[in-house]
């Protein structure tokens, strides 16, 4: 059987392979250089100078199939020896079973591992995507980027969080060259992971440096989530430094700084294309923004301190139910919350209480400077 394996094997342009005797053998594991001098069938022959003939044969061929279809004779090549002494009749012969696909890989995660210290930044083509995120390969090596670690531009903006959506999003974005920079490197985990926001971050920052706390910015909003609604507005107070610096800034602004009522979702208050002006409330090192629409607006809260106490009882219409409790609004613009927990469930909670019907409440804590209104179901 052997002798037909190397039958099949031996070099067609070079079947008179001179072998040279080992000066140090390497070991398995060691990463020899050497020059292509054949190729047979199912094989590629490699010089490797004072240690002999180098062979990379079988699966280890099969495995470097898309690297072998670029070799051509004289080329230099690196590969893992794999083994030295798994079969006696080809240590006579002087070949050595090699592997340039652990070779190849070994080079790559090197490459990337520099990459990383350096913090440089690289292009890759995602080739793939699932829920999470975009798959792209770079040196070799598959590598991940997370669906949080994608720039303000191709962050899906998909309301209620749908898996599908953000799905059919992401697959938009393969094929495409995004610039990412390398978070993490990790051979012995097989872990590569991209972030295309630490490209735009360290942009983001030099630009945010004319803008602070306080400030009042005019944008659109672009987008709504369960947690808040996403506005971009134009970085008119900087000009503009490269090709790759943006022309606008998105921010967010979060549920809770929409509006001075509670609200169950932001499409209450906004919508997509809206234009509204917000106040900056924070700039975070990674060049984050965070606004606040409700900041600009006059707080109802104070205008009612002496007009509702603990132990009340007051009349409230069910806004929405959601898994926390029900909201209820009291008067205008004032909202407070009767807690799931007094029903047992939401299911229970539901049975009682109807969306959109008036009811009567005793308020359990009320804390107009923190704008807190607990209220709880007359029985």
């Amino acid at each position: 059987m052997l002798d037909m394996i190397k039958a099949m094997t031996e070099p067609k342009t070079n079947p008179k392979i001179k072998v040279q005797k080992f000066i140090s053998p390497p070991k398995k594991g060691d990463v020899v250089e050497g020059t292509v001098i054949g190729f047979g069938p199912f094989a590629v022959y490699v010089d490797l100078g004072p240690y002999g003939t180098g062979v990379i044969f079988g699966k280890e061929y099969y495995q470097a199939k898309s690297i072998i279809q670029n070799l051509k004779i004289g080329d230099k090549i690196s590969a893992q020896v794999v083994e030295i002494d798994a079969y006696d009749d080809y240590i006579d012969d002087g070949y050595i079973e090699l592997s340039l696909k652990e070779a190849h890989e070994k080079e790559g995660w090197d490459k990337l591992k520099e990459l990383k210290e350096n913090f440089e930044t690289v292009t890759i083509k995602p080739n793939a995507a699932n829920k999470g995120g975009l798959l792209a390969e770079l040196y070799g090596i598959r590598g991940f980027l997370p669906l949080s670690q994608l720039s303000i531009q191709h962050y899906p903006r998909v309301e209620n969080g749908d898996t599908q959506e953000i799905l059919r999003h992401l697959q938009q974005l393969i094929g495409k060259e995004l610039k990412v920079k390398i978070i993490s490197a990790e051979p012995n985990e097989n872990k590569l992971i991209f972030s295309e926001k630490a490209v735009e971050s360290k942009i983001l920052k030099e630009l945010l440096k004319n803008y602070k706390k306080g400030d009042i910015v005019e944008g659109t909003i672009t987008g709504l989530a369960d947690f808040g609604a996403f506005i971009r507005f134009p970085l008119d107070r900087v000009a503009k430094k490269s090709e790759e610096a943006p022309d606008f800034m998105e921010g967010l602004i979060h549920i809770s700084e929409l509006d001075w009522q509670l609200i169950h979702h932001p499409s209450e208050i906004v919508k997509v294309g809206d234009k509204v002006k917000a106040k900056i409330v924070d700039i975070a090192p990674d060049g984050r923004v965070s606004l606040s629409l409700k900041a600009l607006k006059p707080d109802p809260w104070k205008k009612i301190g002496d007009k509702i106490k603990n132990g009340q009882v007051v009349k409230g219409k069910v806004i929405k139910i959601n898994p926390s409790g029900a909201i209820i609004e009291i008067m205008p613009k004032i909202r407070g919350l009767v807690y799931v927990a007094d029903f047992g469930s939401e299911m229970k909670l539901r049975e009682v209480l109807k969306e959109g019907n008036e009811y009567t409440f005793v308020v359990a804590n009320f804390n107009p400077k923190e704008h807190k209104l607990v209220l709880k179901l007359k029985q």
